[in-house]
């Protein structure tokens, strides 16, 4: 049987970020950290448009989760931050394109990706969930029951994937979480897909006629992604967010953000 044209895309998309990952190693022959340190900065992407993960507060500034993990890590490794945002769709593509040295911006971590990246141990866990209007009837339990509705998810996401997974679902797909949740208010989609920790946050700090629905998935992994060929920068990075772990940095800057521990498999209240 041949394969879906869906999942020919996806593949065809691997292994361009897995090629393009390939070509970069040999003129990045130095491991990453050394590169970095010698610049004395560390280049991080993130979208910039998702709160509460990483968002421009009202001074224009970058804020959120993500920005505080990123800036915690960078000065445990005795680099500054240098932050560079970019739409989610073209987040990886960037990255093996040597754009910036690590993604901190809520990378799922998955086989796939794992083909095209290495990635920090995870500083956050949390789960997919739906969002519907507060004026929606119909109960949606699960994303099968959402067969022939329109669900909004972000471009390139794993929420997209796990939308597009299920026969019947119209997916549309945003650049940015805002627009997904406009067009969910106004009737545009029925139901939004995304990251339960999100979802928690709207809830306190949205206007938008909406409401959280049911968790629809396994608990997701989500860690600081870079280019393969850089072990002495991944050991870093990695000691960076274990010893913050340990004295409890993360822990401070997770309650701060969400009013628990979610950088621990099993969340923890302060």
């Amino acid at each position: 049987m041949p394969m879906p044209i869906s999942s020919r895309r996806r593949h065809i998309q691997l292994a361009a970020l897995v090629f393009a990952s390939a070509l970069a190693l040999p003129a990045l022959s130095a491991d990453l950290l050394a590169t970095a340190k010698a610049r004395g900065t560390l280049k991080i992407a993130l979208e910039g448009t998702y709160p509460p993960f990483n968002f421009k507060d009202k001074a224009g500034q970058l804020d959120g989760y993500d920005v505080d993990v990123a800036k915690l890590v960078a000065a445990r490794m005795g680099l500054k931050p240098e932050f560079v945002t970019t739409e989610w769709s073209a987040i990886l593509a960037g990255l093996a394109s040597g754009r910036y040295d690590v993604i901190i911006s809520q990378v799922g971590i998955n086989p796939k990706r794992e083909l095209a990246f290495d990635f920090s141990i995870p500083y956050t866990y949390s789960s997919p969930q739906l969002i519907v209007r507060k004026s929606e009837k119909a109960s949606y339990a699960s994303l099968a029951d959402l067969k022939g509705k329109r669900v909004g998810v972000g471009q390139g996401s794993v929420y997209e994937q796990q939308a597009k997974a299920v026969p019947g679902i119209e997916v549309k797909s945003y650049p940015a979480a805002p627009e997904n949740l406009q067009d969910l208010a106004v009737g545009r989609v029925d139901a939004a897909l995304n990251d339960s920790l999100m979802v928690a946050y709207l809830l306190k700090n949205s206007a938008l006629p909406i409401q959280a629905g049911a968790r629809v998935g396994a608990v997701e992994r989500m860690g600081a992604a870079f280019r393969k060929g850089n072990p002495q920068f991944k050991a870093a990075i990695d000691k960076a967010l274990q010893d913050a772990g340990a004295d409890g940095s993360l822990k401070a800057i997770s309650v701060k953000w969400f009013g628990s521990d979610v950088s621990r498999a099993t969340p923890a209240k302060p």
